[in-house]
């Protein structure tokens, strides 16, 4: 299960990188990859060739060890959030034993997402500042400020959701969104917390360093950025890790607020292919991914139509903006639960 999750991922990232250009070439009215295979389908298998086959190049002046480290640590970080995402419903065998399509059902699963979200920081950190090159340092500095910067309301707008939810585990999380509709509910927590949904997925793009949050790659102040002086594969890894980041947070996103893999009229399709059946389990996995690959397309069409911001305006719409919304909302959210449900 755990091979399937990490392969799945990075499956679906290395083809997230072709889906970004021919949606850039859409956009844009040109033709995007269409060389290498049909449709340019091989294209990502190319761009990885090439990195591994580029020379390998560390400055000379740099922290050889803590330079290497840097991309193997955002590498890793960003495989490791998968892990307490649940794919899809248990699949119950002949013999009554279940597998589990959740590699780890840990009670403090949010808890765990941010935890690997704030050391997912370190691995830029690291690698800006054992370039030694002033820019690559400058643009972690800005990385590491705004992600921590964008952390806090982040942290805030799941507070509410979690004050709903009773739970920090994912699984009970989705399970309470079971459906679409349930005694004159709308079960998606999407419906009950839009606002903390929309301060979270503003916070999303700020996470993932893309733009119009991407300032820590600003060319035109920065050049590359903290990926400066990398070359070959260490430098695919900080390409690669976005992308990865990219999917796992649409899967989290979708967890939290769009009801997982739950559809809606499922318990009547359960009934007719059976609770717990391998084909009803595939459904849900197909209907998880078809929500991630909608937010995924969402990231980029905001990519290749709103220009980047300034640094100041990041930081005002952070701390002036987000987080006094969101305390707003964690206020709203514990009135409601203690006037109606108390």
């Amino acid at each position: 299960m755990i091979a399937i999750i990490l392969f799945g991922s990075l499956g679906v990232a290395m083809y997230a990188t072709w889906a970004e250009r021919k949606v850039a070439a859409v956009m844009q009215d040109r033709r995007g990859p269409n060389r290498a295979g049909p449709f340019g389908l091989l294209q990502p298998l190319a761009d990885g060739l090439k990195l591994f086959m580029k020379e390998e190049i560390i400055p000379n002046n740099s922290t050889r060890f803590i330079f290497i480290l840097g991309p193997s640590l955002a590498m890793l970080t960003a495989t490791m959030t998968s892990a307490v995402v649940p794919w899809g419903p248990d699949i119950v065998l002949g013999s009554g034993s279940a597998i589990s399509l959740q590699v780890a059902d840990i009670n403090i699963g949010i808890l765990f997402i941010f935890g690997v979200l704030s050391l997912g920081v370190y691995g830029i950190m690291l690698g800006g500042w054992a370039s030694n090159n002033k820019f690559s340092l400058l643009s972690a500095i800005r990385a590491a400020s705004q992600a921590i910067s964008y952390e806090l309301p982040m942290g805030l707008a799941l507070i509410a959701l979690l004050m709903m939810s009773g739970s920090l585990s994912l699984h009970d999380i989705v399970g309470q969104q079971h459906g679409f509709w349930k005694d004159g509910w709308f079960t998606w927590y999407v419906f009950k917390q839009p606002l903390g949904f929309f301060i979270f997925l503003v916070c999303s793009f700020a996470e993932l360093n893309r733009a119009p949050f991407d300032l820590p790659e600003c060319e035109n102040e920065l050049n590359m950025g903290y990926h400066q002086e990398y070359s070959s594969m260490k430098l695919g890894f900080y390409l690669f890790a976005e992308y990865i980041n990219m999917f796992v947070s649409s899967a989290v996103i979708v967890t939290l607020f769009f009801g997982g893999y739950n559809f809606p009229f499922m318990d009547v399709v359960a009934a007719k292919l059976g609770e717990g059946s391998v084909l009803m389990a595939l459904i849900c996995i197909g209907a998880f991914m078809t929500k991630i690959i909608c937010f995924i397309l969402f990231f980029m069409f905001v990519r290749w139509t709103i220009p980047r911001f300034r640094y100041d305006q990041l930081m005002n719409l952070g701390w002036k903006s987000l987080i006094p919304l969101a305390l707003v909302n964690m206020l709203i959210t514990g009135g409601v639960i203690l006037w109606f449900f108390n």
